[in-house]
Order: C-alpha cells, then sequence, then structure tokens
C-alpha cells in the first residue's frame, strides 16, 4: 500500500477555478494484536507496519530484543474507509505484555491513555546516565538536511513526518521512514533497530522533523538513544523528562545552529 494517494479536488488560484489531481498522505487504521490484551489500534501511513508494532511495544517497555518475539503478521484487507490491517504479535512465555490502558491513539499521540505519563521512566530498560556517546556539532546540523532528502512522501504532499537513525560518530543514516504520526514514524525506525539487533542504541541520534515533544523523549529513552534532535521546538515535558532520564535534547537544530535543552555536554565542537 502506498503512503501517497491521489484525489481530484478544486483548485482556486488567482481568482481562477479549475479540477486538479492532488497527492495527499494516506492515513489508515493498523490494530496492533498481542495474546491476553485489548487491541491498541492507532491511525498510520502503511508501509513498515511490523516495525511499528514492534518499536511501540519497546516504548512500552514490553520488549527490549527480538528474542522475545515469537511472531509477528500482517493481514490486511477491504477498501477505502473499509480496509483494516492488523499486525498480530506473539510474545514469548514469560514476557509481560502491555498494561491495561485505553488502547486507541490517533495519529498525532502517541501515549494517549497511558495510565500514568510520569512513570515513563520505569519502561526505560538502559539507564542513559553513564552513556558517554557523544557527537560534533557539525555532525548534528547536518541530520536535517539527510533527513529531508530521504522524505519523498513529503515532497509529494507536505503531510508526512520523517524519523531517522544516525551513527554518532559517522554522522550516517542508519533508518529514515515516514509517517502521517510523528510517533509512529519514531516508532518504525525504532522496531527496525530492534530487529537489526542495534538495541540499545546507544551509539545513535534520533533526528525527527517535527517538535520535541514528551512521548518522543520517552520513545528515544525507552530504546536507549542517548541523543534526540529535533528541527523545531521542545514542549516543556519534553525538556523535564529529557533531564530527569539524561537524554540529550537538541531543538531548533538547523544549518549553523541549535539549542541544548538537555545533557548538553554530549555535543561537542561549534558549528
Amino acid at each position: 500500500m502506498s503512503a501517497v494517494g491521489r484525489y481530484r479536488v478544486e483548485r482556486f488560484a488567482g481568482g481562477v477555478r479549475s479540477e486538479v489531481a492532488d497527492e495527499v498522505a494516506v492515513e489508515e487504521p493498523l490494530e496492533i494484536r498481542i495474546a491476553g490484551c485489548p487491541p491498541w489500534l492507532t491511525m498510520r501511513t502503511p508501509g513498515a507496519d511490523i516495525d511499528l508494532a514492534l518499536g511501540w511495544l519497546v516504548s512500552e517497555g514490553v520488549i527490549s530484543n527480538s528474542e522475545e518475539v515469537v511472531t509477528a503478521q500482517e493481514c490486511s484487507g477491504g477498501e477505502g474507509l473499509d480496509r483494516a490491517t492488523s499486525v498480530d504479535v506473539t510474545l514469548q512465555a514469560g514476557v509481560t505484555p502491555p498494561r491495561a490502558r485505553a488502547y486507541a491513539a490517533s495519529s498525532s499521540c502517541g501515549v494517549c491513555g497511558s495510565d500514568a505519563n510520569l512513570d515513563v521512566l520505569s519502561r526505560c530498560r538502559w539507564p542513559l546516565a553513564g552513556v558517554a556517546t557523544s557527537v560534533s556539532a557539525d555532525t548534528l546540523v547536518g541530520f536535517p538536511a539527510q533527513l529531508r532528502a530521504a522524505q519523498r512522501g513529503f515532497g509529494r504532499t507536505g503531510g508526512l513526518h520523517a524519523a531517522g537513525l544516525f551513527d554518532a560518530r559517522s554522522g550516517q543514516a542508519l533508518v529514515i521512514r515516514e509517517d502521517v504520526g510523528r510517533h509512529n514514524a519514531v516508532d518504525k525506525v525504532i522496531g527496525w533497530a530492534l530487529r537489526e539487533g542495534l538495541l540499545p542504541g546507544s551509539g545513535l541520534v534520533l533526528q525527527v522533523s517535527s517538535r520535541a515533544s514528551f512521548e518522543l523523549v520517552q520513545k528515544a529513552a525507552a530504546a536507549g538513544v542517548p541523543i534526540l534532535s529535533s528541527v523545531s521546538a521542545p514542549t516543556s515535558m519534553a525538556i523535564e523528562l529529557a533531564r530527569a532520564a539524561n537524554v540529550t535534547l537538541a531543538c531548533f537544530v538547523r544549518e549553523s545552529t541549535f539549542n541544548l535543552y538537555a545533557e548538553p555536554a554530549r555535543v561537542f565542537g561549534s558549528s
């Protein structure tokens, strides 16, 4: 299923009305099913759905390596508003499933329904206080351009967020994913890292195309990624959580400028 759809629309420009074809970001429901739990429903852009499901389980503190998952299978059918996709996950015996919560989230919210937002540190299996990973300022300011160059869906629609994992030392992009939901894009790259055996992501930087929200800091911490970089602004709770979880939080990262809101020592040099 493509991340981009085409619709006939009426456009008004310069006083002229015309019918044109417009490309838009695809948004569809995804149901994550885990034995013994109510299904979790999120609105997302199709693609890398199994990675999204696995990344969500990492963010929830349920799994930390791929060996804790027996199977993860995708099933889909229907068309239009009736189209439905699910990922069925079977966990190893002894792995505690996600805690009871309101199992639904919109494409804009990844922690909606959490029973207690401030308990997220308990989901983080890899404390970041002693992680000595660092990134140069010159390398850091280059991540947004790499991310943007890979955003093919955004270039066509203007409607997709992106997240990428980068090697802090070399600056190489390891994986970049797009989604209508910023938290989904992050879950997709975390799920990829889980399957590749790269968690905890102690040598990585998580770059996002959106603002730095509480939920994105939580996901970085849950994946053991010590540095979160955003092209936009942070929220107050994102700053507080980053400081509590020892996540380096860099925001307004653009060309030669950025602000460091937490753990600034991990960024060295000047740009």
